[in-house]
């Protein structure tokens, strides 16, 4: 990348912490589901401390991917081409990338798949009235603002995604002066930033509806969801430069 700049080399770092601040996430989860098995006064004050340590974990999580996202928007305006076509990923990731990222309502898709197979694994607690306090117990008030979010998601989705088809049907114009292709590129880079910013706030919104317990499960599923598709597709990658 211009300037000197290695974005891939700052996502390899940068997904090594992820993977780090995930296990703590992993690890919290595991916590707050032991307490259920302790006395009435030591789980209140076990549920307490967990509950603030899982607030930071998810803060600190979210910073991350902020951070992530920064640091994208510097490179994007630095090479924008580049940023598109995502060199750092794997085949199959970009192949299932919507705009140099993962697509802003796989979020909606992960919680309804996540909220199913606990309700499933918990179904005689929650029909014994026992709260189990995971995605599998979402309240009727945050599936409706779940919905809302999704819908809104959607149509800025959808924009998003017309802008960047109005983009490629002026590729003709592509071939002029030095001055106009800066400024379709700089078009480009705007879409990037708008899809970007789309992704970020889709996970800080979903996140702030949710409860910290909720919200750790939530990180933790969509960050092994990224940490497959990538293993897959660097095995895709490998068997392919052995062939």
């Amino acid at each position: 990348m211009s300037d000197g700049f290695n974005f891939s080399g700052f996502y390899a770092t940068w997904l090594d912490h992820l993977h780090r601040l995930i296990h703590q996430l992993s690890a919290a989860a595991a916590k707050s589901g032991s307490i259920t098995q302790q006395t009435v006064t030591d789980h209140d004050h076990d549920h307490d401390n967990n509950h603030n340590d899982s607030r930071h974990l998810v803060h600190t999580v979210m910073s991350h991917y902020s951070d992530y996202y920064r640091v994208k928007s510097v490179a994007a305006e630095r090479d924008p081409l580049s940023v598109f076509s995502a060199p750092w990923a794997t085949s199959l990731e970009r192949s299932l990338h919507w705009i140099a990222g993962w697509r802003p309502t796989t979020a909606f898709h992960l919680i309804y798949s996540e909220s199913s197979i606990l309700f499933e694994s918990r179904i005689v607690d929650i029909l014994h009235g026992l709260r189990t306090g995971d995605l599998g117990d979402l309240s009727p008030s945050q599936f409706r603002r779940v919905s809302d979010l999704q819908c809104q998601t959607v149509n800025e989705e959808n924009t998003i995604t017309e802008e960047l088809s109005e983009w490629q049907d002026d590729v003709s114009e592509l071939v002029g002066t030095q001055t106009e292709l800066a400024g379709r590129v700089e078009g480009l880079v705007r879409i990037i930033k708008k899809a970007d910013d789309l992704r970020l706030r889709t996970v800080q919104k979903v996140v702030e509806l949710l409860t910290p317990k909720q919200a750790v499960e939530f990180l933790v599923a969509a960050a092994e969801l990224q940490f497959g598709v990538r293993g897959w597709g660097l095995n895709q990658d490998r068997q392919r430069g052995n062939e």
